[in-house]
């Protein structure tokens, strides 16, 4: 006859006490009652007692971790290593939690693992996607030129000029990935110096003055500054970084707008670094999104703008190498602020 598991259970502790039972109550009629009197047939009910609940307690417990064992050597996500018998309890809402509060770390790691899995396949197609495009141009135009458009000399310039920009295209795609994957690997190895944040701001500036012309923007900072502000920070990296703002409120700014970039204090040992501009700003849809890699707001409007859809992101990982902050506040229709902190110096 074949017998539930939970009856088998209840059924060998049954026998087990039954036997005990047999064997107290044997000993106690031949010895302890007619030699030691009712006085130790107490004791001896008691001793039963307190051995029968820990035969209970054992057979419990027992019962329960080999259950316990068979669902972990079922269930592959699960480690039988990790059940360890000190941990099996017969309070039943302690296991509970305790499994919940395992099964919750597990589905956490699913989860993780899963959106590695995402960002894996999104960040290959990304990748293929942004070389595709300048490859298939800078091919198309050199096909054109070896099949006879090349001997027009008008011709052959334009498309050798256009095909150029495709390579440029390519490099800097290249580049922003060599960056991003050396960020992300080996760390970002800094030379911390102490230098004056407005001076640098004053170079980017310059270096993209005419760039910002074309479009009829201006920059400038948001006040005349008496004296000279002084930060700690690899210079080249946080130059990296104002580069990569500047050029993005130049491309997305709206024409004859402005880029005002603002330095104030933040905390006792942090300044904040503003670039604010009068754009058309980012829907709050995207702004949790923004510094992925290769994640754009608008994705036509983006290509024709040019670049890696790396920047962002560059920004983000060189901020954070600093162990600083990283923020960004925009309306949409109105303008976007980018802001970083840098360390005060002494």
């Amino acid at each position: 006859m074949k017998f539930k598991r939970t009856y088998s259970y209840a059924l060998w502790s049954a026998i087990y006490l039954t036997l005990l039972s047999v064997i107290i109550a044997t000993i106690s009629y031949f010895v302890v009652v007619k030699h030691l009197g009712i006085g130790a047939l107490i004791i001896s009910i008691a001793a039963l007692f307190i051995i029968s609940f820990f035969i209970i307690q054992y057979r419990a417990e027992h019962f329960i971790y080999r259950r316990l064992k068979k669902i972990y050597e079922d269930v592959s996500i699960l480690d039988v290593k990790d059940l360890r018998k000190d941990s099996v309890t017969t309070d039943i809402e302690k296991l509970s939690k305790r499994m919940q509060k395992f099964v919750e770390g597990k589905r956490m790691e699913i989860k993780s693992l899963t959106e590695r899995d995402s960002f894996r396949r999104d960040f290959l197609g990304n990748v293929a996607h942004e070389l595709k495009t300048p490859l298939f141009t800078v091919q198309g135009y050199i096909l054109t030129l070896l099949e006879g458009a090349g001997s027009d000399k008008e011709i052959r310039k334009k498309y050798l000029e256009r095909a150029n920009k495709g390579v440029e295209r390519l490099v800097a795609v290249t580049k922003d990935l060599d960056m991003i994957a050396k960020l992300e690997t080996d760390g970002l190895k800094l030379n911390i110096k102490v230098f004056n944040i407005l001076e640098l701001v004053q170079n980017v500036f310059d270096l993209f003055e005419m760039k910002a012309k074309k479009r009829n923007i201006t920059l400038k900072f948001d006040r005349i500054y008496e004296f000279p502000v002084f930060v700690k920070g690899d210079i080249e990296k946080i130059e990296q970084v104002l580069i990569n703002l500047i050029v993005n409120s130049i491309k997305y700014g709206k024409p004859n707008g402005t880029t005002i970039l603002a330095v104030d204090s933040y905390s006792s040992d942090k300044f904040i670094v503003k670039v604010v501009d009068n754009g058309e700003g980012i829907k709050s849809i995207h702004l949790p999104r923004l510094f992925e890699r290769f994640y754009r707001v608008d994705q036509s409007r983006s290509r024709e703008q040019g670049g890696s859809g790396l920047g962002l992101s560059i920004v983000k990982h060189i901020v954070e190498a600093h162990d600083q902050t990283m923020l960004l506040k925009s309306t949409y229709g109105e303008g976007s602020e980018f802001s970083f902190t840098l360390e005060k110096a002494n």
